[in-house]
């Protein structure tokens, strides 16, 4: 079911990733979280709720997925799950690795910045895998639970 003012409905949300019947996992295009994940609910639903329970066990599956790939190939200082769904109201949760080097870290990506990288260093830069590697290894993570 699609609804005609939902983002996430319209458009994919991001760099494709993986993608199954009921859900899809994106990459967003954020600079200063360049490890910043999306699982999005395929249909337009807007609680967890709403979901009956087999497909709460499946999209917790994928995002599970995401985190526990993102943490063996980063490293990372910590993961931010997050769901708010506040601004677009559709299913979809951020899985975001966050490292205390981080532009905000410990505030939420969405918080106050802390700091700016010095020079030409960039935050895609510092990861542990290039992004490419990030994205094929997010995707076979996900890809039997397709």
């Amino acid at each position: 079911m699609e609804h005609p003012d939902c983002p996430l409905c319209r458009d994919i949300g991001g760099l494709s990733v993986a993608s199954a019947e009921r859900w899809r996992v994106i990459r967003a295009v954020e600079p200063d979280f360049p490890a910043f994940y999306r699982v999005i609910w395929t249909d337009h639903v807007a609680e967890f709720s709403d979901l009956p329970p087999a497909d709460r066990d499946a999209i917790m599956a994928v995002v599970v997925a995401v985190e526990q790939t993102l943490r063996r190939a980063l490293s990372p200082t910590k993961i931010n799950l997050a769901t708010l769904g506040n601004v677009v109201p559709h299913l979809h949760w951020h899985v975001i690795a966050r490292f205390d080097w981080d532009s905000h870290f410990p505030n939420p990506v969405w918080g106050e910045r802390r700091r700016t990288l010095t020079g030409t260093e960039t935050a895609e830069a510092r990861l542990a895998v290039p992004l490419p590697e990030l994205d094929a290894l997010v995707r076979e993570a996900v890809r039997a639970l397709a």
